[in-house]
């Protein structure tokens, strides 16, 4: 085991999970809504993660018929940032 209490499998386990997380969501995603998520990770981990999980789950349902663009997903982020009570701030 590690110093953090994990052991080599559980890490390549949460390795392969994010693996796949990213591959189902730039399938999901056009680029562009991909590119946004990814500059809203750099700066708010835990929104991007919230959406993420979210987008993971309405694909899981079957609810998207056709890739997440851009529009929809700064609609998904305001969403989910004015539930926490985030303020995304434009330049």
């Amino acid at each position: 085991m590690n110093g953090e209490g994990m052991s080599l499998e559980d890490l390549q386990k949460m390795k392969q999970i994010e693996e796949m997380k990213k591959q189902i969501l730039s399938s999901i995603l056009s680029r562009e809504a991909y590119e946004r998520l990814a500059r809203v990770r750099a700066i708010n981990p835990e929104l991007a993660g919230q959406a993420e999980l979210y987008l993971l789950q309405v694909h899981q349902a079957g609810k998207l018929n056709e890739r997440v663009a851009d529009g929809k997903m700064r609609e998904v982020l305001k969403a989910l940032s004015q539930e926490k009570g985030f303020r995304i701030k434009r330049a």
